[in-house]
């Protein structure tokens, strides 16, 4: 299993209410084949629209710490913690999550 074909993602309800989609995966590039790709982006989706994305310092295969990464980020969102806005997510990007 990689990140290439098979992102993590968790829907989430923030506590104003709305509805958004944490999502960790190779991120795409219509002009660079998916398996020449190993950029791994942390991203926030409101429907079809991106709201928010950080690259990330994940490895396409590590798809345990990107499953801690979503429950960390899923969990500070609902909580009000984390706001939902790339400024807020590039902290948890820049570390490999603790899978323990």
């Amino acid at each position: 299993m990689s990140l290439r074909g098979q992102p993590v993602e968790q829907p989430v309800v923030l506590p104003d209410g709305r509805s958004v989609r944490v999502r960790v995966g190779v991120a795409d590039d219509p002009y660079i084949a998916k398996r020449e790709l190993d950029t791994v982006s942390l991203e926030l989706w409101a429907g079809d629209e991106a709201i928010a994305s950080v690259n990330t310092v994940l490895e396409p295969g590590h798809v345990s710490e990107a499953r801690a990464l979503v429950r960390k980020v899923a969990a500070g969102l609902e909580s009000g913690e984390l706001e939902p806005t790339a400024g807020a997510l590039e902290p948890l990007g820049d570390r490999l999550p603790d899978v323990g």
